[in-house]
C-alpha cells in the first residue's frame, strides 16, 4: 500500500552529476538502494574508500545485518570515525539507523552515538504473541513528520519495514510508527538523517523520500 507521488522523470543536470556514495560494509541490501537511485536517474558509487566517502556530496549508509558484528567491522576498517566526521547530508537506512543510535540491545552493542535514542527488541504483549509477530515485516504508516525529507503529503502514508529491533522515540525522532509500541520510524540530527523503513522498497513514497534527500 503506497501513496501516488508525482516524481520528476529526471533531476536537474547538476543533481544528476552529484557525487553520491553508498557505504560498502558487511551488511546486505546495498544493491537494492543503488537500483532505487538508478530509477531516479542518479548513479551512486558503492565503496568503502574513506576518502571517497568524505568527499561525496551525499552519503547513504544502508544495511541489513546484526549490530555487534557490524559495529566491529566498522571499527576495524575505520569506517566508524569516517561516518562521525561527515559534514554533508548522510542517510542511514534500517540497520544504518540503529547503528547511528547510542546503544543496541542486539549484542549489547555500543553504537556510533549520533542519535541519543537506544535500540530495543520488540517484545509482544502477553497473550498477543501470535498477532504481534517479530520481526515487524510489511507496510505500516508514518506520522508526526519532521525535516525536509517528509512533506506534509506523506503524513499517515505507508512504507515498508523489516526489523526485529527499533529505536525508541526521543528528541531526534523525525517520524513515528506504531507496532506493539510507538517507535522512531525516522531520526534526524543536523546533517544526519535515518529511516527504519526501507525507502528503496516503499514504492513512490520511498522514491519521494530519496528524491528529497538528494535535493537537500
Amino acid at each position: 500500500m503506497c501513496l501516488l507521488v508525482l516524481i520528476p522523470d529526471t533531476f536537474s543536470p547538476d543533481t544528476k552529476r552529484m557525487n553520491v556514495v553508498i557505504i560498502k560494509y558487511n551488511a546486505g541490501n546495498i544493491e537494492s538502494v543503488s537500483n532505487a537511485l538508478l530509477r531516479l536517474g542518479v548513479t551512486a558509487e558503492i565503496t568503502a574508500d574513506r576518502q571517497k566517502i568524505r568527499s561525496a556530496d551525499k552519503v547513504i549508509f544502508p544495511g541489513v545485518g546484526e549490530a555487534s558484528t557490524t559495529m566491529a567491522h566498522l571499527k576495524n576498517h575505520g569506517l566508524d570515525e569516517t561516518i562521525l566526521s561527515l559534514k554533508q547530508p548522510v542517510l542511514g537506512i534500517c540497520l544504518g539507523l540503529q547503528l547511528m543510535c547510542s546503544w543496541s540491545e542486539e549484542g549489547q552493542t555500543q553504537c556510533l552515538g549520533i542519535f541519543d535514542e537506544t535500540v530495543k527488541r520488540f517484545t509482544p504483549e502477553p497473550g498477543r504473541e501470535t498477532t504481534d509477530k517479530v520481526p515487524h515485516m510489511g507496510w505500516n504508516s508514518i506520522s508526526h513528520l519532521k525535516t525536509a525529507l517528509f512533506p506534509p503529503a506523506l503524513d499517515n502514508q505507508f512504507v515498508y519495514f523489516v526489523h526485529s529491533y527499533y529505536a525508541e522515540s526521543g528528541i531526534h525522532t523525525a517520524a513515528e510508527c506504531r507496532y506493539i509500541v510507538p517507535f522512531s520510524a525516522a531520526l534526524n540530527k543536523d546533517n544526519f538523517f535515518a529511516t527504519q523503513f526501507h525507502p528503496e522498497k516503499s514504492g513512490t513514497v520511498g522514491a519521494e523520500i530519496l528524491k528529497n534527500f538528494l535535493q537537500l
